[in-house]
């Protein structure tokens, strides 16, 4: 199964029309990496503090399928996966109440983070990748067995 993280929305996270600020919708996305990559036993400090490795991302895009609102309940689940052998793709189904409010996409590129040059995934990431989308791919194959 792909990583699902569970979320509330705060009030903080919404605008004046009482919804979702568009913007914060990705930054519950990365909420949702951060907490895959700590569940995979990467150490998030070493990963995001004075790394010898970046991920920055370098595409972002989110679709909105219906309004959120403050206190709803989200299940976002993510899947990775491998682009290049310095490039992986992130794409998030947010869920509310079993329906799909929003999907996002989020692409990186890993680089050298004191040259800011481009190089290959290191081991930790392409397991990373690995496994969550072996288990996204086994869901997916679950899911089609369900409807047959």
């Amino acid at each position: 199964m792909s990583f699902t993280y569970n979320r509330t929305v705060h009030f903080q996270d919404t605008d004046a029309a009482g919804v979702v600020y568009f913007a914060n919708i990705l930054s519950i996305c990365h909420e949702a990496y951060e907490e895959s990559l700590r569940a995979s036993g990467i150490n998030l400090k070493d990963f995001f503090t004075n790394p010898s490795v970046a991920y920055p991302i370098v595409h972002a895009n989110v679709d909105f399928l219906r309004p959120i609102f403050c206190g709803d309940k989200l299940v976002i689940s993510l899947m990775p996966q491998k682009i290049s052998v310095e490039k992986f793709e992130i794409a998030y189904d947010i869920t509310g109440t079993d329906v799909i409010i929003a999907k996002a996409v989020t692409r990186h590129v890993c680089i050298d983070a004191n040259s800011r040059s481009k190089q290959e995934l290191p081991d930790e990431i392409i397991q990373w990748l690995e496994t969550n989308r072996r288990d996204a791919e086994g869901a997916e194959r679950r899911k089609s067995r369900e409807v047959m």
